[in-house]
């Protein structure tokens, strides 16, 4: 990571800037031009995943951005069907070969997998390290007891566990367990899938400020050192969505937005999902 950026989370030896890009369902030409333009503005972390098929349209925006590799901070991820050891490491060289670089610097299981074991999947993520495939290696939507379990089978550090947060859910328990354990949480959802923009209390809060309602939400993430990926492919969106660090959010103002988190409102929670912390 080049030292320019200061606005990043440190994590197991891992140093994940605390705004990236997220992508999911961005297709075609709009990933490539909402990638490139991203990191034209000033971004310095892509999120992608095997399951969203775009891994080559943002190693296209990444290369025609004309930024170099150690400028930018790549993460993917392999989804739950592929974590069998075999399956996890031709997906991951199918990923590689699709952003065109030969090591990322974040690989996720995506999700867990309960019928296969995690002695398996986390042996196939650290092999992957082990490869010089990935710089660091993590997890998403893992829970506080299947945090405990990927720890008890890892011999390399897991640096984040990538979870759905925003205002209106507690993930208290996940949150702090990942904390304890060194790990940096990054956001998926951050502005709960446009439901920030309209809620009374961030429209205020931001009023206050100058900020929008989704810059309060990133704001309120990022002083409670949460890392947060937001999609979008608007030029002005992806431009406020960095423009979260000259401001910040008075104690009053994070306790009000911290009475939010009761609204528990969860907009991710696919069959496949494990049984989450209440």
């Amino acid at each position: 990571m080049s030292a320019a950026d200061a606005h990043v989370i440190e994590a197991n030896g891992a140093r994940i800037p605390i705004v990236g890009l997220g992508t999911m369902t961005l297709k075609d030409n709009v990933c490539v031009q909402a990638t490139q333009d991203a990191l034209r503005i000033g971004y310095t972390h892509l999120d992608t995943a095997a399951f969203y098929g775009n891994e080559k349209e943002v190693g296209e925006g990444f290369a025609a951005s004309g930024k170099k590799r150690d400028q930018v901070f790549i993460c993917t991820k392999v989804r739950q069907n592929d974590l069998m050891p075999d399956d996890f490491a031709r997906v991951l060289d199918q990923s590689l070969a699709n952003l065109k670089i030969p090591q990322v610097d974040l690989l996720l299981i995506h999700w867990n997998n309960k019928d296969i074991p995690l002695k398996l999947s986390v042996g196939a993520l650290n092999k992957a390290k082990r490869d010089g495939k990935t710089k660091h290696i993590g997890v998403a939507n893992f829970t506080t007891a299947l945090l405990d379990e990927a720890w008890s089978v890892t011999s390399e550090p897991l640096v984040c566990n990538q979870i759905e947060v925003h205002p209106f859910i507690n993930q208290d328990k996940v949150i702090a367990a990942s904390k304890k354990k060194g790990m940096a949480v990054v956001a998926y959802c951050p502005i709960a899938r446009g439901k920030a923009p309209g809620n009374d209390v961030l429209e205020r809060i931001g009023k206050a400020h100058g900020k929008t309602s989704a810059q309060v939400s990133l704001r309120y993430l990022a002083q409670l050192g949460i890392a947060a990926i937001p999609r979008t492919a608007t030029p002005a969106h992806l431009q406020a969505n960095l423009d979260i660090f000259n401001f910040k959010l008075t104690d009053a103002e994070m306790a009000e937005l911290k009475k939010l988190n009761a609204t528990n409102m969860r907009v991710v929670n696919p069959p496949h999902a494990p049984v989450w912390d209440t």
